[in-house]
């Protein structure tokens, strides 16, 4: 009698280093009888020329390093490649196939169109031999499942989410849990080590691994969330969930985040509050992931809104410079910037803020700061990213008016008006009174005082002026081509 060989069910992460919740790893632990593996393999080359940050490259290692034991408390073994770019992965990924005898793979998507490709490659590569099977595990639903009345992905952020929202009221989803053990524990201390520059962060903020993700969103969801929309544009206040490292490198799921919110609070989709406005930022998400389906230009740095790629940037290194290192003379805009260069994270609010700067008042290319954002962030998502910066510069979908430029100073003395977060960053400003921090050489000129401190690079009224004309002027030039 002819003997029966083993399948064997290969489990490729990516950025869903987590075990709970893993649709892709749940999946390939669903047949009892098979051997289940775990694959995961670094590409450098590809991280640089998508900029990662050398913080988030030393999350991701770590977190490999804990998804390496979790798994191995299950008894299926994790092992680590390196390939130099993602052909290089797909040759790599087809090797070890077949010398481990794989059946079948299991991973989950990811959307950004090189990523996109690659899977495309590496499904047509195994074909054959390997039956492959991916899932949509970084969204709550999947892209092109939430369409206008056309079938057509929305390009406005407030009703696609109320279309969104009905859709949750339909089917939740649901989370999976951790899969149970295939066998005996597997032990494995093998040093992981990424051929790119890495950069650890404040563990005690930032601490690796699914549970404290997990115990993070517990105490958000159960206490911070009720007062979220009043204290989450105050960059002083620990009012926001700061899950946002986790979530772009998969320890955390979008799933998990939604189970949380609705197991704290019941009535989140019909009520207003705190926990009905995080539940929109994590529609937010949602929305800028489906666009890069729709539109894959997006991930070549076209602007969403084509005319707009007729405006006239600055390139003025100097002022390029001076915005990266927190030198404009603005004290919230190089508090912000101050932050993201020391932390890798950026409040919100000042993402905002210090984008729209570089857009409208030193009128330099928003694809600019894009890159430095990633760079430097710990919690670097493309599609996030890449939505925020274009919604700042009016490029994108939903963006707003490019007519709307924000007063730096404005913005400053209302969500810091007494400058606690502008001390904690610009220490040489802390003699400066409540009432002047916000335009301090106004007062120590007044005072005849000397700040160690730049004064503003740009005048705000005249880099609105010339904003105005430059975007007028780009207009123009759309109607003369029509």
């Amino acid at each position: 009698m002819m003997s029966t060989q083993q399948a064997v069910h290969l489990v490729w992460f990516r950025q869903d280093l987590r075990i709970t919740d893993n649709l892709a790893l749940s999946a390939a632990c669903n047949n009892t009888e098979a051997r289940v593996i775990a694959l995961f393999i670094a590409t450098p080359v590809q991280w640089r020329s998508h900029s990662m940050s050398a913080r988030q490259a030393w999350f991701i290692r770590e977190q490999v390093v804990l998804l390496r034991r979790s798994l191995g408390e299950k008894g299926i073994p994790l092992y680590c490649l390196s390939a130099t770019d993602f052909a290089d992965s797909v040759s790599k990924l087809a090797a070890f196939c077949e010398a481990q005898c794989v059946s079948h793979m299991f991973y989950n998507y990811q959307y950004e169109l090189n990523e996109r490709q690659r899977d495309k490659q590496a499904e047509k590569q195994l074909f054959s031999k390997v039956t492959c099977q991916g899932f949509d595990d970084s969204v709550l639903l999947p892209p092109g499942s939430v369409l206008t009345g056309n079938n057509e992905m929305f390009r406005v952020f407030t009703p696609f989410s109320k279309a969104f929202l009905r859709r949750l009221r339909e089917t939740p989803p649901q989370c999976v849990p951790a899969p149970r053990p295939r066998g005996p524990a597997i032990s494995d201390d093998t040093p992981i080590e990424f051929d790119y520059p890495q950069e650890p962060v404040d563990t005690v903020q930032f601490p690796p691994g699914e549970k404290a993700a997990l115990q993070k969103l517990r105490i958000f969801c159960q206490q911070q969330v009720l007062d979220y929309h009043e204290q989450r544009d105050f960059p002083a206040l620990s009012g926001t969930s700061m899950v946002s490292a986790w979530l772009a490198t998969g320890a955390l799921s979008p799933r998990q985040c939604f189970q949380r919110l609705l197991a704290e609070h019941p009535y989140v989709m019909e009520r207003e509050g705190g926990a009905a406005v995080w539940l929109n930022e994590l529609i937010w998400r949602e929305f800028y992931r489906h666009l890069l389906v729709a539109w894959p230009a997006l991930c070549r740095h076209q602007p969403f809104i084509r005319w707009t790629d007729s405006v006239a940037w600055s390139h003025d290194e100097n002022l390029l410079g001076a915005w990266q290192q927190g030198k404009t003379g603005y004290p919230i805009v190089d508090a912000g910037m101050r932050q993201l260069n020391r932390t890798g994270w950026m409040h919100n609010r000042l993402r905002m803020i210090t984008a729209s700067f570089l857009t409208k008042d030193l009128q330099i290319d928003w694809r600019e700061g894009e890159r430095w954002f990633m760079e430097q962030l710990l919690d670097g998502d493309f599609a996030a990213n890449n939505g925020g910066w274009q919604w700042a510069a009016s490029t994108g979908t939903d963006a707003a008016p490019y007519f709307r430029i924000f007063n730096p100073e404005t913005q400053s003395n209302r969500f810091d008006e007494q400058g606690k977060f502008i001390r904690q960053w610009l220490p040489e400003l802390h003699r400066v009174p409540d009432s002047a921090i916000h335009n301090p050489w106004k007062w120590a000129d007044k005072q005849g005082v000397t700040l160690d401190y730049p004064r503003p690079v740009v005048d705000h009224k005249t880099a609105r002026l010339n904003t105005l004309s430059a975007w007028e002027a780009a207009r123009e030039k759309m109607k003369d081509k029509q």
